[in-house]
C-alpha cells in the first residue's frame, strides 16, 4: 500500500453526468422563465402600440361610414332634383294641354258657327227656289190659259224648226255663249232681257240668237224639241223642272255637268252645277 493512499488528493473531484444533466436542466428552466418574464414583460410593453394601431383602423371605418352617409346624401339630392323636374315637366305639360283644349273648343265653336251659317244660308236659297218656282208655276199656268191654242201651234212650229236646224255648226256653241254672257244680271218676273231677265224669257232669247223662235213660258219650253236623257245631255240642251208640259222652270245646259238659269230675285242670272238644283228633264232643240 503506498504511503500516499490516505492522502486526499488537492485536485477537485470530478462531476458526475446526472449532476450535470440537473444543474443544466435547472439553468434551462431558469432562462425558460426568463423567456416567459421577457415575453410576458415584451407583451405587456407593447399593448399600448396595438391598440394605437386599431385607431387608423377606426378611423377608416368612420371615414367609410361619412363617406356612405355622404352618398345617400348626394342620392337622395339626385332623387328630389329629378321629382322636381318631373313635376315641372307635369305642370308644364298640363297647362299646355289645357292651352290645347281651349284652343281646340274656340276652332270647334268657330267651324260651328261657319256651318250653321251655311246652313241657313242654304236654307235661305231653297226657300227662295221654292217660292220662285212657285211664282214661276203661277205665272205659267197664267201664261197657258192666255195663250191656248196659240202656244200648241208655236210648239208645233218649234219641233219642225228644231228639226231642220238641229245640226247646225256652231248654233250651241252661240246659245252657251249667249246665256254665259247673261250671267250675273237681274232677275224680273216677265223680263226678257237685255239687262233683265225670268227663267224662260232668257232661254227664249239664247234661241233666239241662232234664229230658232221658242214659246215663251216654261211648260211649252219643256216640250219644244226632242226628249233627252240627264245621262246624255250636251251643251245648248233646254233643261226643265217639273213634268214635261209642267215645266215651272227652264235653263241651259253649257256643258261639263254646267248649267245656266235666271234662277230668282236674290241670285239673278248664275251659272251652277247640276247638283245645285238637279233638273227633271231635257229636250233638244239644236
Amino acid at each position: 500500500m503506498s504511503h500516499t493512499a490516505h492522502i486526499r488528493s488537492h485536485r477537485k473531484p470530478r462531476r458526475s453526468a446526472s449532476t450535470i444533466a440537473m444543474r443544466t436542466g435547472v439553468a434551462g428552466g431558469v432562462l425558460s422563465t426568463l423567456a416567459v418574464a421577457g415575453a410576458s414583460g415584451a407583451a405587456h410593453a407593447a399593448e399600448p402600440v396595438t391598440q394605437t394601431l386599431e385607431l387608423p383602423t377606426l378611423t377608416a371605418d368612420l371615414a367609410a361610414q361619412v363617406a356612405q352617409s355622404a352618398d345617400v346624401t348626394q342620392q337622395a339630392a339626385a332623387s328630389y332634383q329629378l321629382q322636381a323636374e318631373r313635376d315641372a315637366a307635369a305642370a308644364k305639360a298640363a297647362k299646355q294641354a289645357k292651352a290645347d283644349l281651349a284652343e281646340a273648343k274656340k276652332k270647334a265653336a268657330e267651324a260651328k258657327k261657319k256651318a250653321e251659317e251655311a246652313a241657313r244660308k242654304e236654307a235661305a236659297e231653297r226657300a227662295s227656289r221654292t217660292a220662285e218656282r212657285a211664282t214661276l208655276s203661277a205665272s205659267a199656268d197664267t201664261g197657258s190659259s192666255s195663250t191656248g191654242a196659240g202656244s200648241s201651234t208655236s210648239t208645233s212650229t218649234s219641233t219642225s224648226t228644231s228639226t231642220s236646224t238641229s245640226t247646225a255648226t256652231g248654233s250651241a256653241a252661240a246659245v252657251v255663249s249667249f246665256v254665259q254672257a247673261q250671267v250675273g244680271k237681274a232677275y224680273v218676273s216677265g223680263a226678257t232681257g237685255p239687262s233683265a231677265y225670268d227663267c224662260s224669257g232668257l232661254v227664249q232669247a239664247a234661241f233666239k240668237q241662232v234664229g230658232i223662235s221658242l214659246p215663251r213660258v216654261s211648260q211649252a219650253q219643256s216640250t219644244a224639241g226632242t226628249q233627252v236623257g240627264l245621262d246624255n245631255l250636251q251643251p245648248g240642251d233646254i233643261l226643265y223642272w217639273g213634268g214635261a208640259g209642267s215645266a215651272y222652270h227652264v235653263g241651259v245646259y253649257v256643258g261639263g255637268g254646267m248649267f245656266v238659269g235666271a234662277q230668282n230675285s236674290s241670285t239673278g242670272v248664275v251659272q251652277k252645277p247640276l247638283s245645285y238644283d238637279p233638273p227633271s228633264g231635257a229636250v233638244r232643240v239644236l
